[in-house]
């Protein structure tokens, strides 16, 4: 199964035209990508571009070393480096086009509507792709920093039981006894303030801003109020999710030579970019958490754009080692 969905992500890239379908559309990285995003970069401890406000602290280190290079010049920058796509139908490749994989079966996601006094109910299903979009776009920059993993699909909770079972979720994160308790919940007030000026915090990992609980690390909303808010909570709890997989790996604040597997979610080492089913195009792309009327206002609408894409940014760090650049660029690889 994982061959023949690796076969069907690089057949779309390369085969399918980049115009939009009537449910999904493939990523167009020109007209679908905020390429600010990439900002603010740091180099050598100095912010290049000053008007950008960045989400992480920097102390200022002019040089750096990793083993077996020569003394470098620490470099971080954002990357876009997934997708990931929320959608009510199962198996339905939203950031692929649209294109189903298999008959959508019984187990459909969608919002139950309840009366005004009491917030609705909503289920979704999520995918999630490695997508290195300036690898794929051979841009040149992929001897400095960029990572070279492939073009995959990483998961669909179509094939994870745990994705819509809420008791089950406490068996694999007794954690959530921990935190369903008023007293952290209005913890998570503070994340939300911080999130929404774009610095969310780390040490309140249980906390999703204001989109909600983080746990428990299902597809079930119990306080939809929105497409664009259920649509990016759900964002973060995959990413909380592949965390505790230890699938994904985030740079710590002073280390530019290599990423280490965490339990728990770094908030503030990842920035999201709805792209379906009207990409936000201009930035700031948006810290984990932040509240959607920032950003989200006029971004769905019924019959075709009731799911979601999502580009994820990463923060990425490395040591510019200035012999090995050169070395590479003379020997044309």
């Amino acid at each position: 199964m994982r061959l023949l969905l690796k076969c069907i992500v690089t057949s779309l890239f390369f085969l399918l035209p980049l115009t939009a379908y009537p449910e999904g559309k493939f990523i167009n990285p020109v007209t679908d990508v905020c390429w600010s995003c990439l900002f603010p970069i740091h180099i050598g401890g100095g912010n290049v571009t000053p008007k950008h406000k960045d989400l992480i602290k920097y102390k200022k280190k002019l040089l750096c070393h990793c083993h077996g290079d020569l003394i470098g010049v620490p470099i971080a920058f954002w990357e876009p480096t997934r997708l990931i796509d929320v959608t009510r139908t199962p198996y339905k490749l939203m950031g692929l086009g649209g294109i189903s994989i298999a008959k959508p079966g019984l187990n459909r996601g969608g919002v139950k509507s309840t009366t005004p006094e009491i917030a609705s109910n909503s289920f979704y299903h999520v995918h999630y792709y490695q997508f290195p979009i300036l690898n794929l776009l051979d841009l040149g920059i992929e001897f400095v920093c960029e990572d070279r993993f492939p073009l995959d699909i990483g998961y669909m909770s179509e094939f994870d039981p745990f994705w819509g079972g809420d008791k089950w979720n406490t068996i694999i994160n007794p954690e959530i006894v921990l935190f369903a308790n008023p007293l952290a919940q209005v913890a998570c007030i503070a994340d939300c303030g911080a999130s929404s000026f774009q610095k969310p915090l780390d040490r309140l990992f249980w906390c999703a801003g204001c989109q909600g609980s983080l746990y428990p690390l299902t597809g079930n909303v119990s306080t939809h109020t929105g497409g664009i808010q259920a649509s990016s909570l759900l964002v973060h709890r995959l990413l909380a999710k592949l965390h505790n997989w230890h699938v994904l790996q985030v740079f710590e604040e002073d280390n530019y030579c290599e990423s280490h597997s965490s339990y728990r979610i770094k908030k503030s080492a990842y920035k999201t970019q709805l792209t379906y089913p009207i990409a936000q195009t201009k930035g700031p792309c948006n810290a984990l958490g932040r509240s959607d009327l920032l950003w989200g206002i006029g971004k769905t609408y019924p019959y075709g754009g009731e799911d979601f894409v999502y580009l994820i940014w990463t923060k990425k760090h490395c040591c510019l080692d200035p012999y090995k650049i050169a070395k590479k660029i003379g020997t044309g690889g």
